[in-house]
Parts: C-alpha cells; sequence; structure tokens
C-alpha cells in the first residue's frame, strides 16, 4: 500500500474503498486523533463492509515516522499495510539542522508467508512443528545428542515444555518495502541519508546492521530522540525508529541487513550507486544453550523465576545466550566455559551484549527525549499492573491470564495520570501497542524519558509506563504481534462518562464480535489409512474448550469398531489441566470369555455405548495421564504421550492403559499434512500406513 505524506497542520482526508470481498478496517498506528477515526472494527466503528467507501478525517497535530494497517482479522499478513509520514513545519521550533533537513527514505519492513493466515494461526493453536521443521529448529532427541545437549533437552521435556523457538512462523520470505532486495541509488559518497523504518511485519522482530559503520538514531515510535550510535538495533513488531546511515565512499552501495530474530533469511537494503559492499550475515542461534537457559528460569509449577534479576528496558537480553557473534561458537553441554555462564547467575553481565562485547546494541535506556517529557503535576495517578501471561502449548495469550473477551474495560478518568507497571511472565517477547496516545518509559532519563507507543517486554521484564489521559474513547492496548492479538493478548481502556460514539450504533453487538475473535475455535484432525484397520482424531478447540473425538476402526469384526468424545475446559494457567465429560462407543465380536481390566471388572468392548467423567493432566515428558469413570462403573487409567521428536522429521508415541491395551507408533513427517506411520495396536496388531492430517 502506498506512502502517505503530510505535513503538521494539513487536515487528512483518506477514502477506503473496500473492494475486498471481506470487511476490512484502518488503524493509523501511533497517531493522535478522535476516537472514531482509529479503526479498530467493532470498537471505535464498524467493519467498512465489501464495495463500500468509508472517509477517515483527522487534522494532523504530530510529526514523525508511523504507519497504518488494516484491524481487521488477519489481513495485515497479507499485506494490508504501509508508512504514514508526517513532516516538520520548517518553522517548528523543534526543527534540528543536519538532521530534520536530510534526504528522508520511508521503509517498511515486513514479512511474506504462502500460506492462509487463518492457516496459521490455526496451525499455531494446535501446536505444530511444522514451522520449526521449515526453520531447521525442531530440536530433536538426536540433535541435542549432537550436540552434547540430552541432559537439556530432558530437563526440558521434564518440565514440560516445548522446543522453544524465538519466534512462531515460518516466513518464505522478508521484505523491505515489498521486495527482497532493494536500491536507493540517487545517493552517493559522502550523503548522509535518514531512514523511516516502520516494522510491518505481522511477527517478525527485525536486526538492523548496516555494511558502511555505525547506525545513528534520531527518532522512535515518531518522536525525537538525542542521537545515539549503536552498531546494530533491534526493532519490534509495529515499532519506527528513523536512522541515519552514512555512505563512506563513491562507487560503493552499502547494505543495510534485516535479519528476523529467527535468523532464518534477510532482507537488503543498498544505499548508494555501485557495488555492493555487503555486510557479514548474523550466524544462527544456539537454540539448546538457549533451551538450558530457559530450563533454570522454569519452575515445575510454570512460572518462571527472574534468578535475582531485576531485568528492564532491553538491557539484560537472556537470548544473548544464543547468539554467537557476542557469545561464542557452540559450546558443549559439559564444557566449563558453558557451565559458567549458565550457572553463575550472580553475574547479571552475563546477559548484557553490550558488556560481553565491543558490538553496540540499542536498548531502551539509550533512549533521551530531546524535550521534557514530563506529565502534568497535581493531578490524580491511575496506578495498573499487568503481567503478561502466555502458554506456548496450546498457544493462549492473555494479561493476568485472562483474554479480551474475559474481562470488562478498564475506566480511566479525563485528565488524570495513567500509570502501568508490565511484567512479562512469558517466555516470548511482547510489543505492548497503547492507541491514541504516546507514553513516557521510565528508563533514567527522568524529565527527558523518551515517549513511546510501543512497549517492547522481553522473557522475565518489568518495566513501567506513564500517560496522561487526554482523549476520550475506547483505545486498545495489546501485543502488536497480530496471531498474539487475535488469541486475547489485549485491554480497552475507556473514558468515564464520555460521549457515545456515533459510529457503533449498538454497542453490544458490537463488543460480541469484537469478543468473537479470542473466542473462535479452532480445527484440527488426522487419519491413519493402515494394513491394519483406519484410526484418526478430530478436534475443535477454542481458549478455554475441547471437543474431542478419536477412533480406531478394523477390516474385519474381531477387530472391532470403536469411538470416543470428550467435551472439556481447560483449567490453572498453564492450562495442564482439563476435566471432561464423554462418550465411549464399541463393536466386537469376539469368541470366548469376556476381558478384564487390572482392576478385575468386566471388559465389555462387545457392546459398549457408556457416558463418563474424567480428567487429563499433563505429566513431566509432556505425557498426558487420563483417569475415567464410566457409567457402568468401570475406571479407565491411561497414559499417552504423542510426537516425540526423535530425529528433524521422525517422531515417536505411545499409549497404555488399564484396559490393557496399548499402543506404540513412530511417524515420519514428509509434508505439512503427509507422513508415512508404522504402529504396533494390542486389538489390531501391526500396520502400516499413510498418515494425512489438517
Amino acid at each position: 500500500m502506498p506512502t502517505l505524506t503530510f505535513t503538521e497542520g494539513d487536515i487528512a482526508e483518506i477514502y477506503v474503498h473496500n473492494e475486498l470481498k471481506e470487511s476490512t478496517s484502518l488503524h493509523w498506528h501511533g497517531l493522535f486523533l478522535p476516537n472514531k477515526e482509529d479503526g479498530v472494527p467493532n470498537l471505535t466503528q464498524m467493519p467498512i463492509e465489501p464495495n463500500t467507501t468509508h472517509k477517515y478525517t483527522f487534522p494532523i497535530i504530530q510529526s514523525g515516522t508511523h504507519w497504518y494497517h488494516s484491524h481487521s482479522g488477519l489481513q495485515e499478513q497479507i499485506g494490508m499495510y504501509g508508512s504514514f509520514v508526517m513532516n516538520k513545519r520548517n518553522e517548528d521550533p523543534t526543527f534540528r539542522k543536519g538532521i530534520d533537513d536530510l534526504p528522508t527514505v520511508p521503509v517498511i519492513l515486513s514479512e511474506w508467508t504462502d500460506l492462509k493466515p487463518e492457516n496459521v494461526h490455526r496451525m499455531l493453536h494446535n501446536a505444530t512443528d511444522w514451522f520449526a521443521i521449515k526453520k531447521g529448529t525442531t530440536q530433536s532427541y538426536t540433535e541435542a545428542i549432537k550436540q552434547g545437549h540430552f541432559k537439556t533437552k530432558v530437563a526440558n521435556e521434564w518440565k514440560r515444555m516445548n522446543a522453544m523457538d524465538v519466534s512462531d512462523v515460518y516466513y518464505e520470505k522478508f521484505l523491505i518495502n515489498g521486495k527482497n532486495e532493494s536500491q536507493l541509488s540517487q545517493f552517493k559518497g559522502g550523503d548522509k541519508v535518514r531512514l523511516r523504518i516502520a516494522n510491518g511485519g505481522a511477527s517478525s522482530y527485525f536486526w538492523l546492521t548496516y555494511a558502511g559503520g555505525k547506525i545513528t538514531v534520531v527518532a522512535s515510535d515518531g518522536n525525537d530522540v538525542e542521537p545515539v550510535e549503536v552498531d546494530r538495533l533491534l526493532i519490534a513488531v509495529s515499532e519506527t525508529y528513523d536512522i541515519i546511515v552514512t555512505i563512506p565512499a563513491d562507487n560503493t552501495s552499502y547494505e543495510l541487513l534485516a535479519t528476523p530474530e529467527d535468523r532464518t533469511k534477510s532482507t537488503s537494503l543498498y544505499v548508494g550507486n555501485g557495488i555492493k559492499q555487503l555486510i557479514s550475515p548474523l550466524p544462527k542461534l544456539k537454540y539448546f544453550e538457549g533451551m538450558k537457559m530457559m530450563n533454570d528460569m522454569m519452575k515445575m509449577n510454570g512460572d518462571l523465576d527472574d534468578m535475582g534479576m531485576q531485568m528492564s528496558l532491553n538491557q539484560m537480553d537472556m537470548n544473548v545466550v544464543m547468539y554467537p557473534e557476542i557469545t561464542g561458537s557452540v559450546a558443549k553441554e559439559n564444557s566449563k566455559d558453558n557451565m559458567e555462564m549458565s550457572n553463575d547467575h550472580s553475574n547479571h553481565n552475563q546477559y548484557n551484549a553490550n558488556a560481553l562485547s565491543n558490538i553496540t546494541t540499542l536498548n531502551y535506556a539509550m533512549l533521551k527525549s530531546t524535550e521534557k517529557t514530563t506529565l502534568p503535576k497535581d493531578v490524580p495517578v491511575k496506578e495498573l499492573r499487568f503481567e503478561l501471561t502466555g502458554n506456548m502449548n496450546r498457544y493462549v495469550w492473555s494479561l493476568d491470564n485472562k483474554v479480551i473477551s474475559e474481562t470488562d474495560k478498564i475506566l480511566i478518568k479525563k485528565g488524570e495520570n495513567v500509570r502501568i507497571t508490565l511484567h512479562n511472565g512469558s517466555m516470548m517477547r511482547h510489543p505492548m501497542h497503547l492507541h491514541g496516545h504516546d507514553f513516557r518509559i521510565i528508563n533514567g532519563q527522568e524529565d527527558y524519558a523518551p515517549l513511546k507507543n510501543i512497549m517492547d517486554l522481553m522473557p522475565m521484564e518489568t518495566n513501567v509506563i506513564e500517560f496522561n489521559a487526554n482523549v476520550e474513547g475506547d483505545w486498545f492496548f495489546h501485543c502488536h504481534i497480530l496471531y498474539h492479538m487475535m488469541a486475547g493478548m489485549g485491554r480497552v481502556f475507556t473514558y468515564e462518562n464520555q460521549t457515545p460514539n456515533p459510529l457503533i450504533q449498538n454497542p453490544k453487538l458490537a463488543q460480541r464480535k469484537l469478543f468473537a475473535d479470542d473466542r473462535a475455535f479452532h480445527f484440527m484432525a488426522e487419519n491413519d489409512f493402515a494394513t491394519n484397520g483406519n484410526d484418526g482424531m478430530a478436534m475443535m478447540q477454542n481458549t478455554r474448550w475441547s471437543l474431542g473425538a478419536e477412533w480406531r476402526l478394523g477390516y474385519e469384526d474381531m477387530h472391532g469398531y470403536e469411538a470416543e468424545f470428550h467435551l472439556g475446559r481447560y483449567i490453572g494457567k498453564m492450562q495442564w489441566l482439563m476435566p471432561f465429560i464423554g462418550f465411549d462407543w464399541r463393536y466386537r465380536k469376539m469368541h470366548g470369555e469376556m476381558e478384564e481390566n487390572i482392576f478385575g471388572q468386566v471388559n465389555t468392548k462387545d457392546r459398549r455405548a457408556v457416558l463418563s467423567l474424567g480428567v487429563n493432566y499433563t505429566l513431566p515428558m509432556l505425557i498426558m495421564a487420563q483417569a475415567e469413570v464410566f457409567q457402568d462403573g468401570n475406571v479407565r487409567l491411561q497414559l499417552m504421550r504423542e510426537d516425540i521428536p526423535v530425529s528433524k522429521r521422525l517422531r515417536m508415541g505411545f499409549m497404555v492403559n488399564t484396559d490393557t491395551e496399548f499402543m506404540l507408533d513412530a511417524r515420519y513427517i514428509i509434508k505439512r499434512n503427509l507422513s508415512i506411520r508404522t504402529h504396533y495396536d494390542s486389538d489390531m496388531g501391526f500396520g502400516l500406513g499413510v498418515n494425512f492430517n489438517y
């Protein structure tokens, strides 16, 4: 989508003609505007329906680098975004000679997936490891043994964690201004260029490095900061940074390299005209070192332990143990250096990239506003605290373990100062975005604390932000990783006694539609066509509820036919516990005595149709324990583990229960929806087949 450019003092009139086959909206990220122009469907406006036109009108009362994007569903992932630049007036007293008069180029970073975003979202909720296979980050037992990290892998699964990753999705391409490679050939040696960079990615953070030397940061989220020189910076999802780069020599174009946080691929912008001067690509991450660090942080109850460190402002990056350019090449688990790195938590500098290396990495503590940013004095202060909570296994993202649809709007009063303490109790970074307001980041710069609208929080970080409540409306506050937001990670701030929004004619209906995002059910299914029968499962799940079915169908009556159905609700922050009601149907034609379970109860597999009450609980090593009591008085206890990662594409599993049934299986993943599977089943014997999954 095109770059939109305005000058402070303009009136923006923007017509959106929706030629899609679905409704849409546009959010003006980081802009101060009337609430009804903010572009959040079912919150500040109704969706723009297909073949209709909507007009946004608002005054431009600020300057800086911002961007805009669809706020409807997952449309942002398919390219509905663009740069939004607001220039200062030349007579503006904040105009900085040598900075604001430099030639500028809007740069928007993004990513592309060949999958439909709805399918990406569904796969994330269903705990797929296909993205890890594509990235080469499965962290299987074979890989763990080869790298001397078998104990690390066992400890990881003992604490009920899956393989770690720093980003969720595999992308086919990464883009700068819509292309994998771009060239700014209009510049020559000695020129300085101001790049207005916005991260328009749906879920990708980007490292920025430059072949021509240092990067000078002069603004963030549209707000001026005192110039600070760095070797690199990590731009969070939806953040903006204005940077100045210098072209050292003529007849050379210098690479600005944008590398996603998982370091799978990259995208490049060449500044200058001539021979391309490349910068070294960032090396692959040391995932098992990261896994070991996470093992140290994770308690058995699922909470994280900050190991006595007060972490804030991105100054201590727990992921630094995975950066070879900072902490050295891959180390064996039992090496002296690695043991010291992992166990000496008293040395806080072990996680400070700038203390460990001569590579200077930007962090929030370095940002200082060019003007005082103090809030109004002698006004009421509203104190809030949120813990960022999450569950990677089921892909549930929340604040204080509640998603948006489970909470009320947060009332604030016009004129008061709102101070929010944010603690990230999850294992992922979260870029928290506030609509309609800038906030101060309390970073030690006192009166000159920087103004931003994105606060990126790393695992275990605690940060404080504050803003003056000065514009009435319903304002969204949410994680800007698109799939986290759609899973429910956010809140809505609303002003007391405010004037109703004329665009929301039916507030209750609009709220139901808004809440539908994180209440949506996600479908998964698989079926094994084997030589000894047919077995499979199908499941619908959302944040709290699960409706599932399993079946095993023999080719002969003696092998039997059976199906089980379960409706359950997940309990607790980690959702390891799921009470359920069930129905069990079986038919089998056998000759001889009826079988008994290990409790001496007659096992009526030959003809059975019974209701049940039960509970699933995830044990250490990710083993699913199930206890079920049937209406006929029978009891069944069962242990099962699926998808044990033996190698990058080989998975194994087992099941054993008190009905004296057992199963062993092995599955080799060929494609996203196709595997070859072999298994032995106590009822149906040995089988070899093809497994399809969705």
